[in-house]
């Protein structure tokens, strides 16, 4: 990343504080605000963002100073208010005007004292912020309601609250040239391989952009590589508690502020595939929800285009399985008909984000009217195109990552192209190649199929199972963790 160029704070006051109101935009922006003040017979100033400062503080602040007598601080100024007369916890001097500039458009107050070549930074700030909820789209019948929120120390705050480990480490990074924006990478340093956290650590140093508008989605853009890849290469999430859970782990994750999504390094196809739910739950019904769950995505990939194999080619199917194949043919062909409907549900879906709630209901009696009975009565659409449609879009509600259901959507419209291009051969050989593909990627290392590829029973059985936890006393042998056992 660029570094800015050093501008030392000078002992005359007037200098740092025109170079201060000239970066600032001093009388240029009505939130930015300098104050000049005078205490123990001193010139000082400070530089704030209205909004992101605690008020009453910062008059607390004041009042203490403005009680200070000359005499009381004798000569040595600086110490005397550092250690004495500015009773705040969050303080440090500063001999850089350069990083002052950064700090204050961060929020932190900026106290510059004439006489003395360093400015005191006071982070007295705030930022607006929403109530800690749960996650819409990660939601559990019994658990924890809270949910991490777009304030980077509240959700540094929520995570400790449940690592209480005294090796949990929390590394404060900065990227962007122009926005600045906080980054923190967690971790456990007992547990966490250092090879990953230097990896992840590295390539987030590594970026070189002006701003983060998009937040934790921009930073994987840059960390993750292979930018036309559908596949998540990091988990999201927005719980607390999943957070810890692949802390305790070895996993690294990144929290990005302005984001209420922490990310997750590095992770495997099957982690996407996982929910709290099947921990809130009995054994056995977690290891029940979650064949379910697999079953649903199974679905949302291969569904269709296997049904339209056999629809095409009605010699692969038995006589008893005669049903399945379509009673009537339609005005379309098959392949438009899924074409067109596969369309026609993604922008149900990009209407549902942007419709009002009020609007939801009306939103949906046109769903239905206009993907339902009429459409299979004008001939548009056979009934069972739509049948087997909603069980793939169950599917794909089903998966617990938006992302991977995105990407699984995807490739479902490309395994019908192949298998109406090639038939039998297209379907198996596009099959064939989406594992092969799955295979060969890796996430910061990791390979992402694992533990089928490369094979790993005990991995396998965590996989497929929900295990009991008492049985889980092993950490995942991939990302070979310092501390092995639970």
């Amino acid at each position: 990343m660029e570094e800015n160029t050093r501008k030392a704070v000078s002992k005359n006051i007037d200098e740092n504080v025109s170079y201060l109101k000239d970066e600032l935009g001093i009388g240029k922006n009505f939130d930015v605000i300098h104050l000049e003040v005078e205490y123990v017979e001193t010139k000082m100033s400070m530089f704030l963002i209205d909004g992101l400062v605690k008020d009453d503080l910062l008059h607390l602040l004041m009042k203490f100073l403005a009680r200070v007598k000359k005499e009381e601080v004798d000569s040595d100024i600086f110490t005397k208010l550092m250690k004495t007369y500015i009773p705040y916890v969050e303080i440090e001097a500063v001999d850089d005007l350069e990083k002052v500039v950064d700090m204050v458009l961060a929020g932190p107050t900026a106290l510059v004292v004439d006489g003395i070549d360093k400015v005191i930074l006071i982070d007295a700030r705030t930022y607006p912020v929403r109530s800690s909820e749960e996650p819409d789209i990660e939601r559990v019948v019994r658990g924890s309601r809270d949910g991490y929120v777009e304030t980077i120390v509240f959700n540094t705050a929520l995570t400790r609250r449940r690592v209480r480990d005294r090796t949990l480490r929390m590394e404060y990074m900065q990227v962007g040239r122009r926005s600045k924006t906080d980054i923190v990478v967690c971790y456990i340093a007992d547990i966490a391989n250092p090879d990953i956290v230097n990896r992840v650590k590295d390539a987030i140093s590594k970026i070189d952009t002006d701003g983060l508008p998009m937040a934790e989605k921009t930073i994987e853009e840059f960390i993750s590589g292979r930018h036309w890849n559908p596949f998540p290469m990091v988990r999201y999430t927005e719980r607390p508690d999943t957070a810890a859970t692949h802390l305790y782990e070895g996993h690294v994750c990144i929290i990005v502020d302005g984001s209420p999504s922490v990310m997750i390094t590095p992770t495997t196809f099957w982690h996407h595939l996982q929910h709290a739910e099947e921990y809130r739950n009995k054994p056995i019904v977690g290891a029940y929800l979650r064949f379910v769950r697999f079953l649903a995505v199974w679905a949302s990939i291969f569904l269709l285009p296997l049904w339209y194999l056999f629809a095409i080619d009605t010699n692969l199917l038995p006589e008893a399985f005669d049903y399945i194949g379509p009673n009537k043919d339609g005005q379309l062909p098959l392949i438009l008909q899924f074409l067109l409907i596969e369309v026609g549900i993604d922008m149900l879906r990009m209407a549902a984000i942007h419709t009002p709630s009020s609007l939801a209901t009306a939103l949906g009696l046109v769903a239905a009217l206009m993907i339902g009975q009429v459409a299979v009565e004008v001939g548009l659409f056979i009934n069972e195109v739509i049948l087997y449609l909603a069980i793939a879009t169950i599917g794909t509600f089903a998966t617990p990552s938006y992302e991977l259901s995105l990407a699984n959507r995807i490739m479902r419209i490309i395994l019908l192209i192949i298998t109406a291009m090639f038939h039998t051969y297209g379907f198996v050989l596009g099959t064939l190649g989406l594992i092969i593909w799955l295979v060969s990627m890796k996430s910061f290392g990791v390979p992402y199929f694992w533990p089928f590829i490369p094979f790993n029973l005990r991995a396998l059985r965590d996989v497929v199972l929900r295990s009991p936890i008492p049985l889980k006393n092993r950490r995942p042998n991939i990302l070979r963790p310092k501390d092995p056992d639970r």
